[in-house]
């Protein structure tokens, strides 16, 4: 199929990607707001944003993805979201300090399918550092947060970036005390394609993308560490200081833990192309797509779009994010499907997610 053709081929599955999902679920949520009921279908990458669908009252969330690493990282914290109760979830997931993360996973472990028992079993010094530490892209900010940040501000400054402040006051901490020629000389280099590629984000997400990536993601930084506010940021906290602190995802809020671990029995998930799951439900209402055309090219992406439209109830949306390669509806679908882009940019605006280029809603006509 396309999608397995154009991404199986061309990117590693054989490891952990990502331990955590690095799209702003808030703005998932929030697009795909309606009556309770319905059916969801979503890239499941480390599994939070599949499991924050389950606020939205689901009759059944379908998890997907062509990694089977990824799987185990959502059966993990289905099994986390059962047998440890909030505190314990965040401290197995890394989100704060702790010791005993080996007796907690110890707990888990009960209700893990051997082959996600086995596999987890084999990776203690993973879990030991926190599950949500354990993928290829956390140890790309990782390294970023220990060797290169130093050379650029001290840990007092960082944290005082945390700090909450009103909106001209943040413009003035950046300015004054965080946008110096060291911060933009590293950045350019850390985040550059070259680096991204080797250490961070697989070379095939770079296939379809033309110019400098790094200047593009300095720009958006600049957005959130002066436009938004960084204090109220989980995906910034963890790249400065590997923990949330106080902000957490949305999967992972207090609020919301009972709720999740209440309609568990309503996800599932499988190892296969999403349009392949999607020819066997009778009608999806949604889609959480993630990123996943970024490694397609335009005509494999409108193929793909349009099967995936197919299978949708009227009314149904798809939600998706640009990182650099702009993918939206093609006029040849206009038939099939009504963009939302005054929707998609103003939660795009407010993303947590800063590195995405655009947030893409389409609904189903």
């Amino acid at each position: 199929m396309t999608s397995k053709s154009q991404i199986q081929d061309r990117a590693r599955f054989d490891q952990i990607r990502y331990a955590q999902c690095w799209e702003d679920a808030d703005q998932l949520i929030a697009a795909l707001q309606g009556p309770s009921g319905r059916t969801f279908l979503s890239v499941a990458s480390a599994g939070d944003n599949s499991l924050a669908l389950l606020t939205l009252d689901p009759a059944r969330v379908l998890a997907v993805d062509l990694n089977p690493t990824q799987l185990h990282c959502l059966e993990l914290r289905v099994a986390a979201y059962r047998h440890l109760d909030h505190a314990g979830l965040l401290r197995l997931m890394g989100s704060r300090p702790a010791d005993d993360r080996a007796a907690l996973y110890a707990r888990c472990r009960e209700s893990l399918s051997a082959e996600c028992e086995e596999w987890w079993d084999a990776q203690p010094d993973l879990i030991a550092m926190g599950i949500g530490a354990a993928g290829r892209f956390e140890r790309y900010f990782r390294l970023f947060r220990q060797r290169v940040l130093p050379l650029v501000h001290s840990r007092k400054t960082v944290q005082a970036l945390l700090q909450p402040r009103d909106p001209e006051a943040r413009r003035q901490f950046y300015e004054q005390k965080w946008n110096t020629w060291r911060w933009r000389l590293l950045f350019r280099l850390f985040f550059s394609r070259w680096v991204m590629g080797r250490l961070g984000r697989d070379p095939a997400f770079f296939q379809h993308v033309e110019g400098p990536v790094a200047p593009v993601i300095l720009e958006r930084t600049r957005h959130a560490l002066a436009e938004l506010d960084p204090s109220a940021n989980p995906y910034l906290h963890w790249i400065l200081n590997g923990t949330h602190g106080e902000a957490l995802p949305l999967a992972l809020r207090p609020e919301h833990f009972d709720t999740i671990r209440n309609r568990l029995d309503r996800i599932e998930w499988r190892l296969a192309p999403v349009e392949a799951v999607a020819e066997e439900v009778s009608g999806v209402d949604g889609y959480n797509l993630s990123d996943i055309f970024e490694y397609m090219d335009v005509p494999a992406y409108s193929r793909l779009l349009e099967q995936l439209a197919g299978r949708m109830n009227p009314g149904g949306r798809l939600v998706y994010w640009n990182l650099f390669a702009p993918r939206t509806r093609p006029e040849v679908l206009a038939d099939l499907l009504q963009p939302e882009p005054k929707l998609a940019e103003q939660l795009h605006r407010q993303g947590k997610a800063f590195f995405y280029g655009r947030f893409v809603v389409e609904t189903r006509k």
